[in-house]
């Protein structure tokens, strides 16, 4: 009888990355005191959510009373994001303004329920329903 040795390879580890997008945001001034913002990528803490938020602050800081934040691109908001939007809305409406968020994802409203936030904040379907409901 002769044995053969055989000769096992390590098994090689699959290794997964995991990079996420950072958040991004597009902020388009609007006629009336009225800016729509678009973002996209998770609002988490970090360096993009705070660039963003002081964008956002800028443009209150420059007159914007009314804004539409478009969360349709957005998929996970941690507390930061949220403490991003609280505080958001709660600088417009110290100006008399308003703050409208649209296009909501099913994970990001769970969060807006379980914190009771949606009773705060005014959340719209769409783009087009947010800027009607600020014209009236």
């Amino acid at each position: 009888m002769r044995l053969v040795a055989e000769t096992l390879r390590p098994a090689t580890p699959r290794v997964r990355y995991n990079f996420e997008m950072p958040l991004s945001a597009t902020i388009e001034n609007l006629p009336e005191a009225t800016a729509i913002v678009t973002l996209q990528g998770p609002m988490t803490l970090g360096s993009s959510l705070k660039l963003i938020d002081s964008q956002i602050n800028a443009a209150i800081a420059d007159g914007i009373t009314h804004m539409v934040i478009d969360l349709t691109a957005v998929d996970y908001v941690d507390s930061a994001g949220l403490g991003m939007l609280m505080y958001t809305y709660g600088t417009l409406n110290g100006k008399n303004g308003s703050l409208r968020l649209c296009g909501v994802a099913k994970r990001v409203m769970s969060l807006l329920q379980l914190t009771k936030t949606d009773a705060v904040l005014t959340i719209d379907r769409t783009r087009s329903e947010s800027l009607t409901a600020l014209q009236k």
